[in-house]
């Protein structure tokens, strides 16, 4: 017998929050391009972000295709080695800075006001500005491969003195480009605390919200704590390259290893910024689909807080071969473990919101499983690479790839299309198609393992990372893994079909698109109407 569906929030709204009772109280908005680049409202600023880290999203991964097409089979195939060491940094810059972490910050512009009854958010013109700055700075990286000797060939990490003594001149125009980047990241964390803290309807505390407005809140204290130690880091680099210092130069009497501790200490916090936002919104797939609450609430607020404050002091277990003393890679190792603690409390706490659930397997649930599988076996190898002896073997080969790109993609990018797969009624007013949906989650989640299990076994042979030919007994490894990785690049086109399909029509769908949704925004029409909640809703509590 299904279990009882927990009650809705009771929600008494004025006509103005509704689709009729907007027009009176707002002119109507400019048409055209002026529109989207003038606009300041959190849905609009919400659809530029998620667009423009789908575009970045795509072209992030046909440079990691030029790179698995190169490593198809053994010898230099394609390209020339200092190509392909740009292809393989700029893959991951884009991926990390242009499309998973717009992607959260368009879901939090969107949802967050919805979910906590705002209008808006607190600084609309503030967020118009944060997004315009990422167009900017991701043309300007980009622009960087046209430039005499190339784009970034260091890695996506920029080690120095690799990025200071031995890179092309465009590096210069790459630090300015994440500069802006960051500071686009800095205003929409504001942005987001301001929102959260002042903005919830009357009656909704703290440890009332959603938990995806929970993980985004901690997340924005994170970006604000460590993307100035990024700004610096590269401004030094900036300083090195330009003005003659030598933070980072030996012979001039500076430390290598000393970019390595400031890189990672953001790294890390980094690392959690891109997955916070996943647990939360697994956290609203999972018991919607279950027709339970989530069990555990207040746990995994607290294991939130915990993951977000252990993230400081975990940063040098990526650092294992540098020569730390005996007593900081013990601290380190045990830090690190230690993280893995309260990340096993939440993935608890979803399976026990499934056990006896009466679950459904819809789009959302189905990429919501297939994160809490597999963000699980990223973080048993990174358990294994957390032990320091063993990461002596570890570091620096393909199973550290395979590590980070099993929390990265299964985790971050499934969990992101998780949230546009449950809320596209919400935005479009329409269900999404669910063979097409079915088709492309199955396609990705097999194209996903074909490409990244076999890497831990080429790593665990020996083969380093960053190479553009290789010894011929990694052969069969490197041709499942290209095969695989272009089966999933190729399936995200069915990704795109079923979100163009979904804004131009299908199903209807009611307010309360899912059955068991309980949150606030399920409490708004489908499609949302462009102004919500200028009267604030009247939140009623529920014991979680």
């Amino acid at each position: 017998m299904a279990p009882k569906l927990p009650p809705h929030h009771p929600v008494e709204q004025s006509t103005s929050a509704t689709a009729g009772g907007q027009a009176a109280a707002h002119p109507e908005p400019p048409r055209g391009i002026l529109r989207w680049l003038l606009t300041t409202n959190h849905k609009e600023i919400g659809s530029l972000y998620l667009i423009f880290s789908l575009i970045m999203f795509f072209i992030g991964g046909i440079f990691a295709l030029v790179v698995r097409a190169e490593l198809f089979q053994p010898g230099l195939q394609l390209v020339n080695p200092e190509f392909f060491n740009q292809m393989t940094t700029m893959h991951g810059l884009i991926m990390v800075f242009a499309a998973v972490m717009p992607a959260f910050t368009g879901l939090a512009n969107w949802m967050i006001p919805l979910q906590i009854g705002a209008p808006d958010m607190a600084l609309p013109r503030l967020n118009n500005f944060s997004f315009w700055l990422l167009p900017v700075a991701f043309l300007l990286l980009l622009s960087t491969l046209l430039m005499p000797g190339g784009g970034p060939n260091f890695g996506w990490t920029f080690y120095a003195p690799l990025s200071t003594t031995y890179a092309p001149p465009s590096t210069t125009f790459f630090i300015l480009s994440l500069h802006i980047a960051g500071i686009s990241s800095i205003l929409g964390a504001i942005n987001i605390i301001a929102t959260i803290i002042n903005m919830r309807a009357p009656g909704m505390r703290l440890m009332d919200m959603p938990l995806f407005v929970w993980t985004w809140l901690i997340t924005a204290f994170l970006l604000i704590a460590v993307m100035p130690v990024l700004a610096g880091v590269i401004t030094m680099m900036l300083m090195d390259i330009n003005f003659g210092t030598h933070f980072f130069n030996a012979a001039g009497g500076g430390d290598p290893v000393l970019f390595q501790h400031l890189f990672w200490f953001f790294g890390h916090p980094e690392v959690y910024i891109m997955i916070l936002p996943a647990f939360g919104i697994v956290s609203a797939i999972i018991p919607t689909f279950a027709r339970k609450r989530l069990f555990g609430y207040a746990s995994m607020v607290y294991a939130t807080a915990a993951i977000a404050i252990l993230s400081f002091l975990v940063w040098a277990h990526h650092m294992f071969v540098v020569g730390l003393p005996l007593a900081a890679e013990l601290f380190f190792m045990y830090t690190t473990m230690i993280i893995a603690v309260p990340t096993g409390v939440k993935v608890f706490n979803w399976i026990t919101t499934l056990f006896r659930g009466s679950i459904t397997f819809e789009p959302p649930m189905l990429f919501a499983l297939a994160f809490v599988v597999l963000f699980t076996i990223g973080g048993f190898s990174g358990l294994m690479l957390a032990i320091a002896p063993a990461d002596f073997q570890y570091h620096d080969t393909y199973f550290v790839v395979a590590h980070f790109h099993y929390v990265l993609v299964p985790g971050a990018v499934f969990a992101i299309m998780a949230g546009v797969y449950y809320w596209l009624p919400k935005w479009t007013g329409h269900y999404p198609n669910v063979k097409l949906a079915q088709w492309h989650f199955w396609l990705s989640v097999i194209g996903v393992n074909l490409t990244f299990f076999p890497m831990h076994f080429a790593g665990l042979a020996g083969m380093p990372r960053r190479i553009p030919d290789y010894a011929l007994q990694f052969a069969d490894f490197n041709l499942v893994s290209s095969l695989g990785a272009f089966m999933f690049g190729t399936s995200q086109l069915v990704f795109v079909a079923v979100v163009i399909l979904c804004v131009r029509g299908g199903e209807k769908a009611p307010a309360k698109a899912w059955e068991g949704a309980e949150d606030l925004e399920w409490s708004v029409p489908s499609p949302a109407p462009l102004h919500t909640f200028e009267t604030p809703p009247t939140f009623q509590r529920q014991e979680h």
